[in-house]
């Protein structure tokens, strides 16, 4: 089995725990894998009695230049005084190797999922990204991927094609539901045009954002990418009421063209094809065919494709 199959073979705890302490930071022994699918995330004990995340990257998937840009933006938003986790520094890097494998040290925050039916919290999330934004748009991103059709429904799809898990006999029909589909969101991304872009968290969903007393921070900004500011308010709002009360914040710090939130059926559908395809595409890690087991059956393609027929009508 070679590394593209199992990319993360090699990835032992002893290897885990060697890697922490060629920091010259001494880990006592004390590791817990975290839930993570695209890297391998640990939390560390240290002998000193403090605790950090240490995250290994994913080989092939980001390139250095790319990784560093998600470094420097989370630096870049916390010396604003933004509630984010950035990685640590060592010896003037925080983009550290060992044995191969490229990897961050964390500092451990803990906290709680926030509540979607807050409407304090709700504004609160509002303000926070409306500030997150003001940094994002100072500069741009040159090594990191765009949210468009090509990277979240052209790839995906490709990737799904040839992955063998996708049935002989719903290859047309999923070939066919694309291409509706890819028509219908770009038609869509055509009416609001021009369109600013910006910097962004990328995964803003409730699963990155912890809250404690103090409030929220947000943690990992490994799909940080470029694209519209609604993308990082749209998965916060369970219904029409959360996206009014995150907007009623957002406008509290910045402007957002009010033709953005028409985009969301088009952003939800473009997310829905590029999670099957991710899976597809991540089918030769072992931890794939165990999280996603559904995702060998026929009949989760069909229901797929049915999803994307159901997203163009929303769109039309």
């Amino acid at each position: 089995m070679t590394a593209n199959e199992a990319p993360y073979a090699g990835l032992s705890p002893d290897l885990v725990l060697d890697a922490v302490d060629a920091t010259g930071l001494l880990a006592d022994g004390r590791l817990l894998a975290l839930n993570s699918y695209e890297n391998r995330v640990y939390q560390i004990g240290l002998e000193d009695g403090r605790f950090l995340v240490a995250k290994f990257y994913r080989p092939g998937r980001w390139s250095d230049e790319a990784i560093q840009e998600e470094h420097d933006f989370s630096a870049e938003l916390a010396a604003a005084e933004l509630p984010v986790v950035a990685p640590l520094t060592f010896e003037d890097t925080t983009l550290l190797r060992h044995e191969g494998f490229r990897y961050a040290l964390y500092p451990r925050r803990g906290g709680r999922a926030p509540s979607l039916e807050s409407a304090d919290q709700l504004q609160w999330m509002g303000r926070l990204l409306a500030r997150m934004h003001g940094i994002g748009a100072r500069a741009p991103f040159h090594h990191r991927q765009r949210f468009d059709r090509e990277h979240l429904i052209g790839l995906p799809s490709r990737a799904a094609l040839a992955s063998g898990l996708l049935p002989a006999h719903l290859e047309t029909s999923y070939r066919d539901a694309i291409a509706q589909l890819d028509t219908a969101v770009a038609a869509r991304f055509e009416a609001v045009a021009p369109l600013r872009t910006l910097r962004l968290h990328g995964d803003c969903h409730p699963g990155n954002i912890l809250w404690t007393d103090a409030g929220p921070h947000f943690v990992d900004l490994d799909d940080a990418r470029t694209g519209p500011a609604i993308q990082d308010l749209w998965m916060l709002a369970d219904d029409e009421r959360g996206l009014r009360e995150l907007l009623e914040g957002y406008a509290q710090f910045a402007d957002l063209d009010p033709s953005e939130p028409h985009l969301i059926p088009a952003l939800r559908a473009m997310r829905q094809a590029h999670h099957a395809g991710w899976i597809a595409q991540r089918w030769h890690d072992p931890a794939f065919p165990a999280a996603f087991p559904y995702a060998a059956e026929a009949r989760w393609w069909q229901e797929h494709i049915d999803d994307l027929r159901e997203a163009t009508d929303a769109l039309a």
